[in-house]
Formats: C-alpha cells, structure tokens, sequence
C-alpha cells in the first residue's frame, strides 16, 4: 500500500524569481523579481527588479520634502496598481540579502543615509492570488534562487536577469546566453 505524501507548502518569500525563457512576450520575459510576500493561502508579491523606467522619483514627487530621493530611477514593479509608488530598500548582512519592502518616503529617504542600503522606487507590483504561484511553478514558469549579495552592485537593468543565470549551473548559463529566437540562429 502507498502513502500518500502530504503537500509540503513551499516558503518562496525572500527569493528571487527568474522568468522561465519560455516566457517570451509582455511585461515578465526575462523579469527578476523580488518576492517580498508568499502565503499558500493568500498569494504573493514580488517586485521585478530589472525594469527601470525613464522617470525617476524626482519626476513624481516634485515637493522638497522628497528631494534626498529625487534622482532615484523608478522601476516597473509589475503590472498590477501601476498608478502607485513603492519604495524598498536592500541591504547585505552577514552575507546575506535583506530588505524591507513597502516603506514610506520618510523611511527610504532614512534608508538612503545608511551605508550599504539601496533604496529602489517602484510603479506596481507583482501579483499572484491563492495557488496561482505554485501552479506556475509546476509549470516551469519561473526559475527560483536565493538573492546574493552582488545584487546591491548591479544596475538592475535588463541585463541582471543573463547575470543571475549564469550564476546558477553551467546549464542556466547557456539559457542566459541563448538568443530569444534559437531557431534564427
């Protein structure tokens, strides 16, 4: 007689989602997204990481009370309350990442003054409901990894997205340094 082999929840929140390859269109290919919240029961959000828009906070949030953010380039968080600004802040301890998401103006402008501490302005979020995550999971959607360090030194452009590949396995990095269209090859 087998088994059955209970459903062990997964806990993503603090990991790095990588958009799967086979993600080729919209807003997710080759996204790196902070999950700042996973719950089996209510969902997650994430934060992608790799889609700095033109704008910055100074552009959005012209009082001087907000000048010591004013040159903080605003990213595309995901595609869900476009309309409103989030801020976090990334810092390493003890070699490892940390960071606080979802922080006033007046925490991110503290945050600023902190050696070490990157504060990082976002339009939207990304959003999953109940089960959704895991579904897409199971799909091959999303590559998950730990964040590291070296994150607080890059650009956050969307270049990260090949950088954190290739740091995986020698497997990941030959998807990292695949052209989007292999057949065109």
């Amino acid at each position: 007689m087998c088994e059955e082999v209970p459903d062990t929840p997964i806990q993503l929140e603090g990991h790095i989602l990588l958009a799967d390859p086979s993600l080729r269109e919209g807003l997710f290919h080759k996204s790196v997204i902070l999950l700042a919240e996973h719950n089996r029961d209510e969902g997650a959000c994430g934060f992608i990481l790799n889609r700095p828009t033109d704008q910055t906070v100074g552009d959005l949030l012209t009082s001087n009370e907000f000048a010591p953010l004013k040159n903080i380039r605003v990213h595309l968080g995901g595609p869900v309350g476009q309309e409103h600004l989030t801020f976090a802040a990334l810092w390493a301890k003890d070699h490892h990442l940390h960071f606080a998401t979802r922080i006033s103006a007046k925490n991110a402008i503290i945050r600023t003054q902190q050696p070490g501490t990157l504060v990082r302005a976002f339009a939207g979020y990304s959003g999953w409901t109940s089960g959704q995550l895991e579904h897409e999971l199971q799909k091959k959607s999303w590559i998950t990894t730990l964040p590291e360090e070296r994150i607080l030194q890059s650009e956050h452009a969307q270049k990260l997205w090949a950088e954190m590949l290739c740091h995986i396995s020698p497997y990941h990095k030959i998807l990292a340094e695949a052209p989007d269209d292999i057949f065109a090859n």
